[in-house]
Protein backbone atom coordinates (compact mmCIF):
# COMPACT_ATOMS: atom_id res chain seq x y z
CA UNK A 1 0.00 0.00 0.00
CA UNK A 2 1.53 3.60 -1.40
CA UNK A 3 1.07 6.05 1.15
CA UNK A 4 -1.07 9.90 0.68
CA UNK A 5 0.05 12.57 1.39
CA UNK A 6 -1.53 13.97 4.66
CA UNK A 7 -4.09 16.89 4.37
CA UNK A 8 -2.64 19.55 6.15
CA UNK A 9 0.33 19.11 3.39
CA UNK A 10 -1.73 20.15 0.57
CA UNK A 11 -0.83 23.84 0.66
CA UNK A 12 3.19 22.71 0.93
CA UNK A 13 2.62 20.45 -1.57
CA UNK A 14 1.03 23.43 -4.05
CA UNK A 15 3.93 25.86 -3.14
CA UNK A 16 6.04 22.79 -4.08
CA UNK A 17 4.48 22.29 -7.22
CA UNK A 18 5.12 26.04 -8.36
CA UNK A 19 8.47 25.77 -7.50
CA UNK A 20 8.76 22.87 -9.06
CA UNK A 21 7.33 24.35 -12.68
CA UNK A 22 9.52 27.37 -12.43
CA UNK A 23 12.63 25.42 -11.77
CA UNK A 24 11.96 22.72 -14.56
CA UNK A 25 11.38 24.94 -17.23
CA UNK A 26 14.54 26.86 -16.19
CA UNK A 27 16.47 23.82 -16.23
CA UNK A 28 14.74 22.64 -19.76
CA UNK A 29 16.09 25.38 -21.26
CA UNK A 30 19.38 25.65 -19.83
CA UNK A 31 19.99 22.16 -20.71
CA UNK A 32 18.92 23.06 -24.12
CA UNK A 33 21.24 25.60 -24.62
CA UNK A 34 23.66 23.29 -22.94
CA UNK A 35 23.02 20.93 -25.63
CA UNK A 36 23.59 23.60 -28.18
CA UNK A 37 26.73 24.61 -27.09
CA UNK A 38 28.23 20.96 -26.71
CA UNK A 39 27.13 20.48 -30.73
CA UNK A 40 29.17 24.09 -31.39
CA UNK A 41 32.34 23.01 -30.34
CA UNK A 42 31.91 19.33 -30.97
CA UNK A 43 30.92 19.45 -33.67
CA UNK A 44 31.52 22.96 -35.65
CA UNK A 45 35.23 23.31 -33.43
CA UNK A 46 34.22 26.79 -32.37
CA UNK A 47 33.52 28.65 -29.14
CA UNK A 48 31.57 31.75 -28.25
CA UNK A 49 33.34 34.78 -26.66
CA UNK A 50 31.72 37.86 -25.60
CA UNK A 51 32.90 41.32 -25.32
CA UNK A 52 36.20 40.48 -27.13
CA UNK A 53 38.65 43.49 -28.42
CA UNK A 54 37.49 42.73 -32.36
CA UNK A 55 33.73 41.99 -31.44
CA UNK A 56 30.78 42.20 -29.14
CA UNK A 57 30.40 38.48 -29.78
CA UNK A 58 33.08 36.30 -31.96
CA UNK A 59 33.17 32.29 -32.57
CA UNK A 60 36.48 31.48 -31.99
CA UNK A 61 38.52 27.98 -32.95
CA UNK A 62 38.76 25.84 -29.76
CA UNK A 63 42.01 25.48 -28.15
CA UNK A 64 43.92 21.90 -28.79
CA UNK A 65 44.04 20.01 -25.30
CA UNK A 66 46.68 20.67 -22.84
CA UNK A 67 47.79 24.13 -24.25
CA UNK A 68 44.99 26.46 -22.85
CA UNK A 69 47.31 28.19 -20.75
CA UNK A 70 49.12 29.52 -24.14
CA UNK A 71 46.15 30.33 -25.63
CA UNK A 72 44.54 33.18 -23.39
CA UNK A 73 41.31 34.19 -24.96
CA UNK A 74 39.88 37.82 -24.33
CA UNK A 75 36.43 38.65 -23.60
CA UNK A 76 33.35 36.44 -21.37
CA UNK A 77 33.58 32.50 -22.16
CA UNK A 78 29.61 32.29 -22.95
CA UNK A 79 30.20 28.48 -23.13
CA UNK A 80 31.54 27.91 -19.88
CA UNK A 81 29.21 30.19 -18.31
CA UNK A 82 26.15 28.23 -19.88
CA UNK A 83 27.75 25.02 -18.46
CA UNK A 84 28.71 26.02 -14.64
CA UNK A 85 24.85 27.71 -15.05
CA UNK A 86 22.93 24.76 -15.69
CA UNK A 87 25.08 22.92 -13.31
CA UNK A 88 23.98 25.49 -10.41
CA UNK A 89 20.25 25.09 -11.84
CA UNK A 90 20.54 21.51 -11.83
CA UNK A 91 20.92 21.71 -7.97
CA UNK A 92 17.97 24.03 -7.84
CA UNK A 93 15.90 21.77 -9.69
CA UNK A 94 16.86 18.58 -7.46
CA UNK A 95 16.06 20.96 -4.51
CA UNK A 96 12.73 21.39 -6.20
CA UNK A 97 12.11 17.70 -6.96
CA UNK A 98 12.82 16.72 -3.38
CA UNK A 99 10.22 19.66 -2.10
CA UNK A 100 7.32 18.01 -4.43
CA UNK A 101 8.49 14.27 -4.12
CA UNK A 102 8.73 14.25 0.06
CA UNK A 103 5.19 15.33 0.95
CA UNK A 104 3.76 13.67 -1.89
CA UNK A 105 4.72 10.61 -0.37
CA UNK A 106 6.14 8.79 -3.88
CA UNK A 107 8.15 5.90 -4.18
CA UNK A 108 12.30 6.71 -4.70
CA UNK A 109 12.02 5.32 -8.47
CA UNK A 110 10.03 8.34 -9.12
CA UNK A 111 12.12 10.55 -7.77
CA UNK A 112 14.82 9.16 -9.90
CA UNK A 113 12.47 9.78 -13.10
CA UNK A 114 12.15 13.68 -11.74
CA UNK A 115 16.06 14.02 -11.82
CA UNK A 116 16.18 12.30 -15.25
CA UNK A 117 14.41 15.51 -16.36
CA UNK A 118 17.47 17.78 -15.78
CA UNK A 119 20.13 15.60 -17.72
CA UNK A 120 17.91 14.41 -20.99
CA UNK A 121 16.82 16.95 -23.58
CA UNK A 122 13.08 18.03 -23.80
CA UNK A 123 12.02 15.67 -20.87
CA UNK A 124 11.85 18.19 -18.13
CA UNK A 125 9.00 19.96 -20.21
CA UNK A 126 6.90 16.58 -20.32
CA UNK A 127 7.39 15.73 -16.48
CA UNK A 128 6.30 19.62 -15.93
CA UNK A 129 2.68 19.39 -17.43
CA UNK A 130 2.50 15.64 -16.66
CA UNK A 131 3.22 16.34 -12.79
CA UNK A 132 1.65 19.58 -12.21
CA UNK A 133 -1.38 17.65 -14.04
CA UNK A 134 -1.45 14.63 -12.04
CA UNK A 135 -0.51 16.95 -8.60
CA UNK A 136 -3.55 19.12 -9.09
CA UNK A 137 -5.94 16.63 -10.16
CA UNK A 138 -4.72 14.59 -7.21
CA UNK A 139 -5.21 17.70 -4.63
CA UNK A 140 -8.64 19.12 -6.18
CA UNK A 141 -10.62 15.44 -5.57
CA UNK A 142 -8.93 15.25 -1.75
CA UNK A 143 -9.52 19.14 -1.30
CA UNK A 144 -13.07 18.28 -2.57
CA UNK A 145 -13.72 14.94 -0.31
CA UNK A 146 -12.60 17.52 2.61
CA UNK A 147 -14.72 19.87 1.97
CA UNK A 148 -17.82 17.43 1.18
CA UNK A 149 -16.90 15.80 4.45
CA UNK A 150 -16.71 18.76 6.28
CA UNK A 151 -20.33 19.85 5.15
CA UNK A 152 -21.70 17.00 6.15
CA UNK A 153 -20.13 16.89 9.61
CA UNK A 154 -21.76 20.42 9.75
CA UNK A 155 -24.95 19.37 8.54
CA UNK A 156 -25.17 15.99 11.22
CA UNK A 157 -23.95 18.89 14.01
CA UNK A 158 -26.59 21.23 12.91
CA UNK A 159 -29.50 18.09 12.84
CA UNK A 160 -28.23 16.61 16.79
CA UNK A 161 -28.84 20.23 18.48
CA UNK A 162 -32.18 21.16 16.74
Amino acid sequence: MQLQPKPEDYPRIRRALSVYKVTSVITGVMLLLLCAVMVMKYVFDVELFLFTPNAVAEFLPIVPEGQEAEFARPGFDLFKAILIAHGWFYVVYLIANFMLWSPMRWNFMRFLVLALGGVIPFLSFFLEARIAREVNQFLDEKEAALAASAVATDQDRQEGTA
